[in-house]
Protein backbone atom coordinates (compact mmCIF):
# COMPACT_ATOMS: atom_id res chain seq x y z
CA UNK A 1 0.00 0.00 0.00
CA UNK A 2 1.49 3.45 -0.80
CA UNK A 3 2.35 5.66 2.11
CA UNK A 4 0.22 8.77 1.97
CA UNK A 5 1.59 12.69 3.35
CA UNK A 6 -1.06 15.02 4.41
CA UNK A 7 -1.06 18.97 4.49
CA UNK A 8 -0.82 18.90 8.38
CA UNK A 9 1.97 16.70 8.45
CA UNK A 10 4.00 18.72 6.15
CA UNK A 11 2.65 21.51 8.01
CA UNK A 12 4.43 20.70 11.03
CA UNK A 13 7.59 19.35 9.33
CA UNK A 14 8.34 22.64 7.71
CA UNK A 15 6.97 24.31 10.94
CA UNK A 16 4.48 26.35 8.70
CA UNK A 17 0.79 27.93 9.43
CA UNK A 18 -1.74 25.50 7.75
CA UNK A 19 -3.56 28.21 6.54
CA UNK A 20 -0.64 30.40 4.62
CA UNK A 21 0.26 26.63 3.02
CA UNK A 22 -3.37 26.30 1.84
CA UNK A 23 -3.27 29.12 0.16
CA UNK A 24 -0.05 29.06 -1.23
CA UNK A 25 -1.20 25.75 -2.80
CA UNK A 26 -4.20 26.67 -3.73
CA UNK A 27 -2.16 29.93 -5.85
CA UNK A 28 0.50 27.08 -7.21
CA UNK A 29 -2.07 25.17 -8.13
CA UNK A 30 -4.03 27.91 -10.62
CA UNK A 31 -0.80 27.93 -12.23
CA UNK A 32 -0.71 24.74 -13.65
CA UNK A 33 1.66 25.85 -16.15
CA UNK A 34 4.47 26.24 -13.88
CA UNK A 35 2.99 22.90 -11.55
CA UNK A 36 1.80 20.60 -13.76
CA UNK A 37 1.96 17.69 -11.55
CA UNK A 38 0.89 19.73 -8.25
CA UNK A 39 -2.09 20.65 -10.16
CA UNK A 40 -2.91 16.88 -11.80
CA UNK A 41 -2.65 15.67 -8.23
CA UNK A 42 -5.32 18.46 -6.47
CA UNK A 43 -8.72 16.83 -6.61
CA UNK A 44 -11.29 19.86 -5.66
CA UNK A 45 -13.62 19.49 -1.81
CA UNK A 46 -10.73 16.69 -0.80
CA UNK A 47 -8.33 17.11 1.66
CA UNK A 48 -4.40 18.49 0.78
CA UNK A 49 -2.46 15.08 -0.12
CA UNK A 50 0.09 12.83 -1.55
CA UNK A 51 1.87 9.93 -2.06
CA UNK A 52 5.12 9.80 0.11
CA UNK A 53 7.97 10.47 -2.57
CA UNK A 54 5.78 11.85 -5.61
CA UNK A 55 7.04 14.49 -7.77
CA UNK A 56 3.46 16.21 -6.99
CA UNK A 57 4.62 15.91 -2.88
CA UNK A 58 7.99 17.78 -3.85
CA UNK A 59 6.67 20.58 -5.64
CA UNK A 60 4.20 21.37 -2.88
CA UNK A 61 7.58 20.88 -1.28
CA UNK A 62 9.14 23.29 -3.36
CA UNK A 63 5.65 25.57 -2.97
CA UNK A 64 5.27 26.18 0.58
CA UNK A 65 9.37 26.57 1.14
CA UNK A 66 9.03 29.58 -0.58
Amino acid sequence: MTEIITLKALCEELKIDPREAREKLRAAVSDAKANPELAKARKPRTPWQWVKGSTAENDARKVLAK
